[in-house]
């Protein structure tokens, strides 16, 4: 039996919590943009929830989002237009630690936390090292496909707040690391 106390409180949490709409884009940690395909109420252990359903447009994976847990899985907003130079900041920085020295399965964990927190200011980090990393080594299998899973989640970010073509997205961003460019 549900406890009023819980009910009232939840309630009251998902007055202030993030609304979507149908159609709405939104991001999701670690798997990039998707759309807001429909909002529907499922009956889980006898109580009503409702759910954001996000078709994930790079691969059309769909994710049933509590509507009242979307602070916590970390689903957002793509970012703004005016955001986008900041992006590009980031990535142009100079890393605050030398990524030569750590081994490997350190940078990887601490790359896929940064990746996993859907911060597009993260994962521009860790393009940027694994950018930076890759034109004085190679890079491992695993940071390999670290570095195609921040790449693409980039482009394809920064491609729907531009409103700007992937491929010329994926060309600007590599540019910045080609040492001529510079």
């Amino acid at each position: 039996m549900p406890d009023n106390g819980t009910e009232k409180q939840s309630a009251s949490k998902a007055g202030k919590l993030k609304r979507f709409e149908v159609g709405d884009l939104a991001v999701y940690p670690a798997h990039g943009v998707g759309r807001i395909e429909a909002i529907e109420s499922r009956v889980i252990n006898g109580e009503s929830h409702d759910f954001y359903i996000l078709k994930v447009i790079e691969n059309g994976m769909v994710i049933m989002i509590p509507t009242w847990n979307v602070e916590s899985v970390g689903l957002r907003d793509v970012i703004s237009a005016k955001e986008i130079p900041d992006i590009y900041r980031v990535m142009t920085e100079k890393p605050d630690i030398n990524i030569d020295n750590q081994t490997w399965n350190r940078r990887y964990r601490e790359y896929m936390d940064k990746i996993k927190t859907g911060s597009l200011y993260e994962v521009a980090e860790v393009f940027r090292d694994l950018s930076l990393l890759k034109h004085t080594k190679d890079l491992s299998f695993g940071e390999r496909k670290l570095y195609d899973t921040a790449q693409g989640l980039l482009v394809k970010e920064l491609s729907t707040a531009k409103q700007s073509d992937e491929k010329a997205i994926a060309k600007e961003i590599e540019d910045l690391f080609v040492p001529d460019a510079k």
